[in-house]
């Protein structure tokens, strides 16, 4: 993948992720440009095995939470990938529209799967059952991605690439679906409360639709 710092940098990006108007000098800008792609990398295969423990385990615990959190694994590699393949063109401008539309659609159909999962567990069919595995990848989730996050973001924003900041925003997003995923599996093997998990689940289903709106009206930093 290679990253392309913007030419010309927004004066006033609200949250202040654009490059300061000098930017940095070739060399650096080199630097940044690897350590993205490595942090890229790092972040699709982590989210690979993750989506394949998450819905393995889903299902043996007929778990919605946990499922609908392995398919949001895959929608966090998708977002890479179409990221990837965007800035592989000469033109990556001329590709981001169509990669946006890609991602877009995997989030409404992320949500929509999620969605009649949860209403079905919510009137009584295929309650979850208690899943240690479940509970200890959303732990892990929990500790991992906002490093990830956090060390994409910083090497974007120095960059100028509004696009891997784009995508570390997507995995800062599995960080809080971490969190509710946990409390969800929690509340579910300490008190038997059985409604949290599909719970949690139309709560990924909504930051999912949320995310999906951003995308295909191409909402983005700088």
């Amino acid at each position: 993948m290679n990253v392309e710092p913007s030419t010309t940098p927004a004066p006033n990006c609200s949250d202040g992720c654009c490059a300061p108007a000098a930017g940095p000098d070739p060399q650096r800008r080199a630097a940044l440009a690897r350590r993205v792609r490595l942090l890229v990398a790092a972040t699709i295969t982590y989210n690979v095995v993750e989506s394949v423990i998450a819905i393995t385990a889903g299902k043996i615990a007929s778990s919605t939470a946990l499922v609908g959190f392995g398919l949001d694994s895959i929608i966090e590699v998708a977002s890479a990938t179409a990221v990837a393949w965007q800035f592989s063109g000469a033109r990556p401008e001329a590709r981001e529209r169509t990669a946006l539309k890609v991602i877009a659609v995997s989030f409404f159909a992320l949500a929509a799967y999620v969605t009649v999962e949860s209403v079905r567990a919510l009137v009584g069919a295929d309650a979850a059952d208690h899943s240690t595995v479940g509970i200890a990848l959303a732990a892990v989730s929990l500790l991992v991605m906002p490093f990830l996050s956090a060390a994409q973001r910083r090497a974007g924003r120095e960059l100028g690439s509004a696009s891997a900041v784009a995508d570390s925003k997507q995995t800062l997003l599995c960080t809080y679906l971490s969190a509710a995923l946990l409390i969800g599996l929690l509340l579910n093997s300490l008190f038997g409360w059985t409604w949290a998990d599909p719970l949690v689940a139309l709560i990924i289903a909504a930051v999912a639709v949320r995310e999906g709106r951003e995308a295909w009206r191409g909402h983005h930093c700088c």
